[in-house]
């Protein structure tokens, strides 16, 4: 049983297509991300084009993220002061990103260009957060038990002006720092369909001083937001979101998160970073494989009877 999809002229099975979303939307409750960086790949691999990935991805984004983040509130872990200081950033990313994104497709680059993106920073990212998450096991191991992260007393964040209290997450920082983390999430959602969550996760920990606890729901609150600014702007203007994959994704991703949601909250920190680790380190290495073959069809720019 296929479905013919309009926009990417392609058919494909419903089936695959709710369990691809189902698999993400577990991710995004696990995790705290909106599983675009893993999605948009997942459907270069049965044949969607690119720009279509992109722009149907972060549409479907949209529904995980948020049927997680309701479950994060009814926790009462979401600190909205900091989302709304990353949002403000992720909007004007996600703008400039579109601008970009445009500029590419008019070059007729956006899809190589989209996959060289995707192996560069879950291949960086990826490596980063995996060699992190080792040395907290070992050092958990050697201990005994999981140590609690102390919180640096004094960094180049808190040096900055501007700053701000954020209740939720028990800071007083500046502002500076968390917009532009949601810039550059912004920049990445609109060029490559993810929600940012793999890059944001990470630099909400180490950077801004966030306890892990308000992180996950926290990221989920600024990526909604972003993720449909870019999904509409995708659907205005390059009329590359297909409305039929996106709802087979979308089903499946709504209940998918409910399911992650419940399985990310028994278990640890640690557990958790080191399993996100590896998964985006074997998406990057899945492209980057996938951009060194040789294609089945390629073009001849020699003239014909030339030798």
């Amino acid at each position: 049983m296929h479905v013919y999809l309009p926009i990417a002229e392609v058919s494909v099975n419903p089936f695959l297509l709710l369990g691809i979303g189902g698999l993400v939307g577990v991710l995004s409750g696990m995790f705290g991300v909106g599983g675009g960086f893993l999605i948009t790949p997942m459907l270069f691999f049965i044949g969607i084009p690119p720009a279509v990935a992109v722009a149907t991805s972060a549409n479907q984004v949209v529904a995980s993220s948020f049927s997680g983040l309701m479950a994060h509130l009814k926790r009462k872990t979401v600190d909205l002061e900091m989302g709304t200081v990353l949002l403000g950033g992720g909007l004007l990313g996600a703008a400039l990103g579109m601008v970009v994104f445009n500029f590419l497709k008019h070059l007729g680059q956006v899809d190589l260009a989209v996959q060289l993106c995707y192996v560069v920073f879950l291949g960086v990212i990826g490596s980063l957060m995996f060699i992190e998450s080792l040395n907290a096991i070992r050092r958990a191991r050697q201990s005994g038990s999981i140590p609690v992260a102390k919180r640096r007393q004094r960094t180049w964040v808190h040096a900055l002006p501007f700053k701000m209290r954020f209740r939720a997450s028990s800071l007083y920082i500046s502002v500076i720092p968390p917009a532009l983390v949601g810039f550059g999430v912004g920049i990445l959602s609109a060029i490559m369909g993810v929600g940012g969550g793999f890059i944001m996760v990470p630099a909400m920990i180490y950077i801004l001083g966030m306890p892990t606890k308000v992180v996950i729901g926290t990221s989920l609150f600024q990526i909604i937001f972003v993720a449909g600014f870019t999904t509409m702007i995708h659907a205005s203007t390059n009329y590359s979101v297909d409305v039929l994959l996106a709802v087979l994704l979308l089903i499946g991703g709504v209940v998918g998160a409910q399911l992650g949601t419940q399985i990310g909250a028994r278990m640890k920190a640690e557990q958790l970073r080191i399993l996100l680790a590896l998964l985006v380190i074997a998406v990057a290495a899945k492209i980057g494989f996938d951009l060194l073959l040789t294609p089945p069809d390629y073009f001849s720019l020699s003239e014909p009877g030339g030798v």
